[in-house]
C-alpha cells in the first residue's frame, strides 16, 4: 500500500478504534506496561468503542492469550511478532467478548490491520490463527 493509498482510504470510525486499540496494546507490550500506564499518558480522550477493546483486551488477556497459543500451532506468543500478537488479542477479545460484532467482520479487520502494520506474511498468518479461535469460539467463520 503506498501513501497515497493510506490517506485516500475510506474512513471507518469502527476500524479506527480498532487500530488505536492496536496501538495501545501494541505499546503497552513493548514496554512491558500495564495497559493503564499508557492509557494515562495520552491525552486526548478515547471513543467508547477504542476504550471498550483496550479495556476487553486487557481484562481478558489470560482467556485471550490462552486461545491464541492453543491455535497458533507451533508459535508462541514470545516468538510473534508484537503487532500480530496485539492484533490477535483484540480480535479474539472481539469474538469472546463482543458477540454482535459478524465474525466474518472481525477476521477482515484483524487480516487489515496485521496486512497494514504487520510484516510481509502477517496477514495470512493472522487469518490461520483467528480462522481456528473463530471455529472454537463461535463455531465457524461465517457466523
Amino acid at each position: 500500500m503506498s501513501d497515497d493509498d493510506d490517506w485516500n482510504r475510506d474512513f471507518d470510525p469502527r476500524s479506527d478504534a480498532r487500530e488505536r486499540a492496536l496501538n495501545v496494546l501494541f505499546e503497552a507490550d513493548v514496554r512491558g506496561e500495564d495497559v493503564a500506564a499508557v492509557v494515562a499518558r495520552i491525552k486526548v480522550p478515547f471513543d467508547d468503542l477504542t476504550t471498550g477493546l483496550i479495556n476487553g483486551a486487557a481484562a481478558h488477556r489470560a482467556r485471550i492469550d490462552e486461545l491464541i497459543q492453543t491455535h497458533s500451532h507451533a508459535w508462541t506468543l514470545e516468538r510473534m511478532a508484537a503487532t500480530d500478537r496485539n492484533v490477535l488479542r483484540i480480535a479474539t477479545y472481539e469474538l469472546i467478548g463482543r458477540p454482535e460484532v459478524p465474525t466474518a467482520v472481525v477476521l477482515s479487520e484483524a487480516v487489515g490491520l496485521a496486512k497494514r502494520y504487520g510484516g510481509d506474511d502477517s496477514g495470512r498468518f493472522v487469518n490461520g490463527v483467528m480462522g481456528a479461535i473463530a471455529r472454537a469460539t463461535r463455531g465457524g467463520v461465517g457466523d
